[in-house]
């Protein structure tokens, strides 16, 4: 199911997205526009939580309220351990990560098709 499947315009679903981290106080909240360089997914969120607890906190009420506007994630994935929990919602993925795994994998400079040596 995408974003079209639950109707929510992209721009509708980033909100709800952007709304579900907030409310989890969630840290450094970033999106990203991919539909340039990605034909998979139009945005990429990233956002960091303060622990596991945390991160697994957030990205659960990202699943919930998707869930509530009707709209189905493709995917979870490291709910377990919390270090990195990846929402796939079709149209945006979401990256909630501790702030060491988000620092280490840098993937705002990725997915901003920024190379790193130009950025420095």
């Amino acid at each position: 199911m995408t974003a079209k499947a639950a109707d929510l315009s992209l721009e509708e679903l980033e909100s709800l997205v952007i709304n579900a981290l907030e409310d989890l106080k969630a840290k450094e909240i970033v999106c990203l526009d991919t539909a340039e360089i990605s034909s998979v997914m139009s945005k990429v969120v990233v956002a960091s939580g303060t622990s596991n607890r945390h991160a697994k906190a957030a990205a659960n009420s990202v699943v919930m309220s998707a869930k509530e506007a009707g709209l189905q994630p493709l995917g979870v994935e490291g709910q377990a351990n919390g270090e990195w929990v990846l929402i796939d919602l079709g149209d945006i993925v979401v990256h909630v990560m501790q702030q060491e795994t988000r620092e280490f994998y840098e993937l705002e400079k990725i997915w901003s098709g920024i190379p790193a040596a130009e950025e420095e």
